[in-house]
């Protein structure tokens, strides 16, 4: 081969894609509008086991927070995102673990607003309010949207599977500590289930809790993925709607319609990979994630916007949820 052959040829190779480790999106989101996600904590790491999860069971419980990642790695990855495209509604701290389980919070919500006036938005579920070092790592944020999922401890045992540390009133006094103090908005989820706790005697014990917590909002939701657990069942709209009634506050219902957002070649070439790994088989959403180098939050993201269009299927097993293209 002459050398003038050789040139052309290393002309012709495409530079790989930059693999982000901690950012993905931007997502549309039924919260936040256009949300970009940061992934504070590893796949699975939680204070919980929540039976609704859409994530799978807790493969790592722990309830002490850690050094998982360094602010300057996450920032570095944020610099270059945000310099594509147009700024997103909302930077969110969420992603495939407990975010405050990160022990550097504090910081990197110092450093993003410092390098940017895209407000910080972090999705908890609010059960290390309790201690002192995490209410005061969240004070810089925006907003905050904790979960509540239970009107008792017996209840939020079912429901959440908590660490042995987290008992439900030390929870509940975190929440309500953590109101009283921190100067941005509160957006508190209720996450109800159906024959669980979308029933009158348990939205009881629910409202009494969110008169003493006091968020600025409160937002209903229900199952919409495939939870961790087959008998976690989703609560239907009708239902919701007359739920809605017996709080003594104004409500709301998050909507079930994820936000229409305009495809971009990114958009199209990571659905058309995902597509193309399970035509060869059936995969995991953490199977997707790993097999392509997606963040879990994102590749939910794209199975979701799949499963709608009816190109792929979700199958349950004793091994797990699995999506599978139709007619495979």
């Amino acid at each position: 081969m002459k050398i003038n052959d050789i040139r052309d040829k290393k002309r012709q190779v495409k530079t790989k894609p930059f693999l982000y480790r901690y950012v993905y999106g931007p997502v549309p989101s039924k919260r936040l509008g256009r949300s970009l996600g940061v992934d504070l904590a590893p796949f699975k790491t939680c204070t919980y086991d929540c039976i609704y999860c859409q994530l799978g069971r807790t493969t790592d419980k722990t309830a002490e927070p850690k050094a998982y990642t360094t602010s300057d790695s996450i920032c570095s990855e944020l610099e270059r995102k945000l310099s594509f495209g147009p700024p997103p509604d909302y930077i969110s701290l969420a992603g495939s673990g407990e975010p405050t389980l990160n022990a550097g919070i504090g910081e990197l919500i110092d450093k993003i607003k410092g390098m940017t006036n895209i407000p910080v938005a972090v999705l908890t579920n609010g059960s290390l309010l309790w201690r002192d070092e995490v209410r005061a790592a969240l004070m810089a944020a925006d907003l905050i949207l904790p979960s509540l999922d239970a009107g008792d401890e017996e209840m939020f045992q079912y429901v959440n599977r908590p660490h042995r540390d987290i008992s439900f009133e030390r929870m509940i006094t975190g929440l309500v500590d953590f109101v009283r103090v921190y100067p941005g908005a509160v957006w508190l989820e209720v996450f109800l289930l159906a024959g669980v706790t979308a029933i009158p005697s348990e939205i009881k014990k629910i409202d009494a809790l969110l008169c003493k917590i006091r968020p600025e909002r409160v937002q209903l939701n229900t199952a919409t993925r495939p939870p961790a657990e087959e008998f976690a069942y989703a609560v239907s709209e009708d239902q919701m709607k007359g739920l809605k009634k017996l709080f003594s506050e104004t409500v709301e219902m998050i909507s079930r319609q994820v936000p229409a957002e305009s495809p971009d070649l990114q958009t199209e070439q990571s659905t058309a990979d995902i597509i193309s790994l399970l035509k060869r088989r059936p995969c995991t959403l953490e199977g997707v994630s790993s097999g392509l180098a997606m963040q879990p939050g994102e590749a939910l993201k794209h199975l979701d916007t799949l499963c709608r269009e009816g190109s792929v299927t979700v199958v349950r097993t004793h091994d797990g949820v699995f999506y599978k293209t139709n007619g495979k």
